[in-house]
Formats: structure tokens, C-alpha cells, sequence
């Protein structure tokens, strides 16, 4: 497989890895001195069942269960039982690009030395991952504390020749996947199955895949949100870096500062210089306070993920070097659920204000632009209707946004009395940046739509860029047409990045 390798350094995880990961298959490869990592903390845990000693998951039950201790000569099947009872999720399989991230953060978590495993799980884990075997894992059972159990169990059962994979979009039943590419299921020992299922893993991957597709949403926001100033005639001077800099908010300033850059000089700015409008609607001026507060939330789940890509979470852990196991709560997913939480505000707001914005748009009175930017309106209808969709999908994220980590239910005969619903919190985020894509793409499309109709006059060449950009697969709305089909060509540019270019590399820090 020609995957783009990644020398996996155990617990240095950057962003741009999981980026990658994210957009593309990768291969991983591990040093000797991970290995060498992995087999001490491996024989700590060999040493405790040799001793007789009695270790929580290693020789006893689960859960409410921990209590009863297991014969020896049942401990692998106490291993190989724990992944057939807790493979329990329900629904449509996640995305590819969701696992593959799951496994390289699992992969990441094992490599560290802390959990115990023996080396064949960590090398068929890898081997699936290089080889694009992606193991089928329902969306839905998890509350996010003693970890993402189901859907990681569901994520390993090819390991032991059970399940199914998908590889190259086709699902196949495991043992044939991996025998097609020289793999061979494995037996598990101790622990192997109790270090799989327990960690963050699957929360942390669905968070990380919706905050890259909520950067995506923020570029093309800041690319909506100028085009519409210039067509709008709208004023500059909410943008001046003084007003932000005398507030003192980082994400604010930033903002302000993208939209200079991407507003730059242009005709259209100078055209209107000497107009009579004092103020503009909120949601041109207040821009800079909107996106800045989204900017902010962003980077700090941004950087909460990726400390916890980074983390050993499972559970108990296995400290070599003092030769004690203990056992704790890191697979509690209570901040990946917070920063899902955070970054769902962030994804509602930056399509409530794009909305807000299209709506000023085809409103004649404050666009001083045709009637929902159609010539002919009334025997035309423009793009009425599509903003009644972009109110539709703006009210609907409202709903998603409620936060999902104030809610917990007791599982395990209250053995397990608080959750974090971190699964929901980051799963909900797909649609939600589904529902922005759309609502950004519409607005988009009107925006664009407007500095037609202010032709000849041109915008800056950055908006110009994105208005051909835009016009490369939209023509002009110039009488009434089928509306579905211009919004989903909008759709997909957003989804295929295409405006990331054109903000990005002005973004400090991503």
C-alpha cells in the first residue's frame, strides 16, 4: 500500500498527524525502544498472573463484576467473552476516516507502554491499519465512561478473525480481509481484550473528524461572510484592528484581521465611500465578535484533542517501572465531551449568523439589491425558498446544540454512576456541520449572485478568486431554475475544501 507513513512516536501526536489521518490512509511504523516499551509493561502483567495476584480485568470479572476472581485457566477466554458481550452497538457504520482515526489513536495509546497488551495485538492493530482494513463499527452505544466499550469492541473483533471490515468501500468478513494481505487473526491473553475496549479512542475520533469539518465550514464562512459585506455595499470599519485590539480577545482580533485580509481594496469599497448609511445589521458588523468567539472555542478543543489523542485512557493502567497496576478513571470522556459541546456552539453560530446574512440579502430594502437577487421577481422567485431551507437547517442545529455532557445516565448496576455522553456529543457535530455546509454554501451562492448584479465594479482578489471559484460549476441565476442542484454543486465545494486555501494560511495556529 502506498499510504503516506508516519514513524509513530508514542504520545506526540500533532495535529497536522490526525489532519492527515483524517483526509488520507496512512501507514505507521514503531521503533525499537516502543517496543521495547511494550514488552516490560507487558511483563508486569505476566508477572501478576504468575504470582497469583489478583488485579482488577486482569484475573477477575468486569464492572459490578470485579469482585469475583477467575481461574487462570480462563483468562483468556474472560478476554475473548468481553468482547463478544460488549460488541452491543447499534446503527449505521461509522465513516472510514473515523476509524482510521480510532486505530491511530488506539495504536498511539497501546505503543505508550502503560497498558499492558501483548505485542501481537499492537502488531495486527497496525497491520489493519496499513493495510486499510477497517474494521465495521456501528455508531450508536456508548456513553463515553469506562470508554467507548461497544463500538471498541466492535473495532476489535477482527482481531480475533470475528466481524466485519470494509476495505476499498467493500465490507468482507474479517478473516478474509486479513488473510488477503498475509494477516492472521490472534489468540488474546490477559488484558489484551479489557486495554482494546477501554479508552476514548472512538469519542476522540468522531470530535477531531468534526472539528477539521468545522474548520473547513469556518473558511468558508469568512469567505461568505466578505462577500456579502462587498455585496451588500457594507462598511469596513467594524474590521479596523483598533476596535478589536482595544477589546483584547485573541479570536476577535483574528477574525478582524482575516477580514481585511480577504476585503483588501477593491472597487466596490471605494464605490460607496461617501454614502449615507450609518450602521450596518449585526450581522455584517459584528462579524469580527462572532467568528472571533468561534475562532476561539475551535483552538481550544483543538488543543484538548489533541492532548487526548495523545493519552492512555484505558483501564487498569500498568506502571513498569514502580511495578504496580492501578486502577482510575482516564476513560472518562468527560472533556471530550465538553470541547463537543463547545465546538457544536461554534458550528450553530457561525451558520445562525450566515443565515442571518442571506436573509439581509435577498431583503431589497437593507441589500439594495434586486428582490431575492432575481431580475424579474415575481415571475421569478430567486432565492427565496432557499433561505427558508438555510432557516430550516440554522433552527435544527439549535436543537443539536444543546450540550450533551450535563446528562448522564447510571450504568452497570450503578457501578458506573456518572457518563459523559461524549459519543453523542461528537457524533451529533456531523450533522451539524452538514446542516452549515448547506447553510454557507447557500449564502454562498447569493453572495455571489450579488456582486453580479454590481457589475462592472469588481471586489478584491480574493473574493473575485472564490466568485469564479463559485461560477466554475453555478452559472448566474438569471430566471428561475432547479434550486437543489445549485445548492449541492455549493455543498461540495465547501466539503472539498475548496475555500480553505484562500483563509487558512492567515489563521495563526492551525
Amino acid at each position: 500500500m502506498n499510504n503516506p507513513r508516519l514513524q509513530l512516536r508514542p504520545g506526540h501526536l500533532s495535529l497536522s498527524d490526525l489532519r492527515k489521518a483524517n483526509r488520507e490512509p496512512v501507514s505507521v511504523s514503531l521503533n525499537r525502544e516502543t517496543w521495547q516499551r511494550i514488552r516490560a509493561c507487558r511483563q508486569v502483567v505476566d508477572d501478576v498472573i504468575a504470582n497469583g495476584d489478583v488485579a482488577y480485568g486482569i484475573n477477575t470479572g468486569f464492572g459490578r463484576l470485579a469482585q469475583t476472581t477467575i481461574d487462570i485457566g480462563n483468562l483468556a477466554k474472560l478476554q475473548e467473552n468481553l468482547l463478544l458481550s460488549h460488541a452491543a452497538g447499534v446503527g449505521q457504520p461509522m465513516q472510514d476516516r473515523v476509524i482510521r482515526l480510532a486505530m491511530l489513536l488506539k495504536l498511539n495509546s497501546l505503543a505508550r507502554g502503560y497498558s499492558g497488551v501483548s505485542c501481537e495485538v499492537v502488531e495486527l492493530l497496525a497491520g489493519m491499519l496499513n493495510n486499510r482494513i477497517y474494521p465495521v463499527v456501528p455508531g450508536k452505544g456508548s456513553v463515553g465512561a469506562s470508554g467507548d466499550l461497544a463500538p471498541l469492541a466492535h473495532l476489535s473483533l477482527p482481531l480475533i478473525g470475528l466481524g466485519h471490515v470494509r476495505v476499498d468501500d467493500r465490507i468482507q468478513d474479517s478473516v478474509t480481509a486479513l488473510q488477503q494481505v498475509g494477516l492472521q487473526p490472534i489468540s488474546l491473553r490477559a488484558k489484551d481484550g479489557l486495554s482494546l475496549l477501554n479508552g476514548t479512542q472512538i469519542s476522540t475520533a468522531l470530535a477531531l473528524s468534526a472539528l477539521f469539518d468545522a474548520e473547513m465550514n469556518a473558511d468558508a464562512a469568512f469567505i461568505a461572510g466578505s462577500m456579502t459585506v462587498e455585496a451588500t455595499l457594507g462598511s469596513r470599519s467594524p474590521f479596523d484592528a483598533g476596535i478589536s485590539e482595544i477589546r483584547g480577545l485573541h479570536g476577535q482580533i483574528e477574525a478582524a484581521r482575516i477580514f481585511r485580509l480577504i476585503l483588501d481594496v477593491s472597487e466596490l469599497g471605494h464605490s460607496h465611500q461617501a454614502c449615507d448609511r450609518v450602521q450596518d445589521p449585526y450581522s455584517l458588523r459584528c462579524q469580527p465578535q462572532v467568528m472571533g468567539a468561534c475562532l476561539d472555542q475551535l483552538r481550544h478543543a483543538a488543543g484538548i484533542l489533541e492532548i487526548e489523542s495523545n493519552a492512555v485512557s484505558d483501564n487498569p493502567l500498568v506502571f513498569p517501572d514502580r511495578k504496580v497496576i492501578l486502577s482510575g478513571g482516564n476513560f472518562h470522556a468527560e472533556s471530550v465531551a465538553m470541547v463537543s459541546d463547545n465546538i457544536a456552539l461554534a458550528v450553530a453560530e457561525m451558520a445562525a449568523l450566515s443565515e442571518r446574512r442571506l436573509a439581509l440579502l435577498i431583503d431589497s430594502h437593507l441589500s439594495q439589491l434586486p428582490p431575492f437577487l432575481v431580475a424579474d421577481a415575481g415571475l421569478n422567485s430567486g432565492f427565496m425558498i432557499a433561505q427558508v431551507t438555510a432557516a430550516a437547517l440554522a433552527s435544527e442545529n439549535k436543537s443539536l446544540a444543546h450540550p450533551a455532557c450535563v446528562d448522564s445516565l447510571p450504568t452497570s448496576a450503578n457501578q458506573e454512576d456518572h457518563v459523559s455522553m461524549a459519543t453523542f456529543a461528537a457524533r451529533r457535530l456531523f450533522d451539524m456541520n452538514e446542516n452549515s455546509s448547506y447553510i454557507i454554501g447557500i449564502e454562498l451562492l447569493a453572495a455571489a449572485q450579488g456582486l453580479d448584479f454590481r457589475r462592472p465594479l469588481r471586489s478584491s482578489d480574493t473574493i473575485e478568486s472564490a466568485h469564479a471559484t463559485i461560477r466554475s460549476v453555478v452559472p448566474t441565476w438569471d430566471r428561475d431554475r432547479l434550486m437543489h442542484s445549485d445548492i449541492e454543486a455549493a455543498f461540495r465545494l465547501i466539503k472539498d475544501g475548496a475555500f480553505d486555501s484562500s483563509v487558512s494560511h492567515y489563521i495563526d495556529a492551525r
